[in-house]
């Protein structure tokens, strides 16, 4: 086998909008409201194997916006990629869907939601940017706990 075969491979084929929502239960009378609605962010992200090599990295976000305990809006968003990734040992790769991936497909998932919150009529929400390194180790740490306490907790049963 040639070394150009063993070399590391690693190449965006695709970054797309997979899934996008936007809910205003209580309009139009939210719009009447004086009082800045507060705002809550949740993310989530993901991969999958597509085929030898190939695989899809998902960022989920949602915003809802709630002013006194009025839903004024929720918008949920999931933007993709595909990612070919070849000869790149297992020990990275999981980072890699982790980390990198979500680096690249995240700014296109925040604009996309700050647009369709302002086409909605509301103001611009600017969602932070997002050190997907430390979200990797929590998760990560989280994983370890629950493992930790399930294997805790088939032994105390009371």
């Amino acid at each position: 086998m040639s070394d150009e075969n063993l070399q590391p491979v690693f190449q965006i084929q695709r970054v797309y909008l997979k899934d996008l929502s936007l809910e205003q239960p209580n309009s139009p009378g939210i719009f009447l409201e004086q009082e800045a609605p507060s705002i809550e962010v949740a993310l989530d992200v993901g991969a999958v194997p597509l085929q030898e090599g190939i695989f899809e990295s998902t960022v989920t976000i949602t915003v809802t916006a709630k002013v006194k305990d009025k839903v004024a809006f929720l918008v949920e968003g999931k933007q993709a990629g595909i990612f070919e990734a070849r000869n790149i040992p297992a020990e990275q790769l999981d980072p890699l869907l982790g980390i990198g991936c979500p680096n690249i497909v995240y700014p296109y998932l925040r604009a996309n939601i700050a647009d369709v919150i302002t086409r909605a009529g509301f103001p611009p929400v600017h969602l932070a940017e997002i050190n997907f390194e430390v979200f990797y180790q929590q998760r990560l740490q989280a994983i370890a706990e629950q493992q930790g306490k399930l294997a805790e907790g088939t032994s105390t049963v009371q």
